[in-house]
């Protein structure tokens, strides 16, 4: 086998299990229980599709999908400290309104 050949063979191999798990955390986006679980599965996607953007730029030789990946990075990290500042204030928000129902009409002591 040459060197050619089993780099092609490993593109798809890594095009195969990439494939899975995008399959995989699409599910957890959709099923999730909860909005951290959601969170957490669209920082998946972004380090997925970065995974993809890899392997294409590995196969086709192409080096500009390295700054590519890369700024996708960077925007996966914003997005995920966003979401991660919004389920925080969302949390607290029903946290309180939690305590306030408490039977015996105090909170968190």
């Amino acid at each position: 086998m040459t060197g050619e050949a089993f780099l092609q063979l490993c593109v798809l191999v890594a095009f195969a299990l990439l494939s899975f798990s995008l399959l995989l955390t699409v599910l957890r986006v959709l099923m999730g229980p909860t909005l951290p679980d959601r969170v957490l599965a669209l920082d998946m996607l972004v380090t997925v599709s970065i995974g993809f953007i890899a392997v294409t730029g590995i196969s086709t030789r192409a080096a500009f999908n390295v700054d590519i990946a890369i700024a996708l990075g960077l925007v996966g990290f914003l997005a995920t400290v966003a979401f991660a500042r919004f389920v925080m204030i969302r949390g607290d928000s029903v946290d309180e309104k939690i305590d306030g129902d408490h039977p015996d009409g105090g909170g968190k002591k």
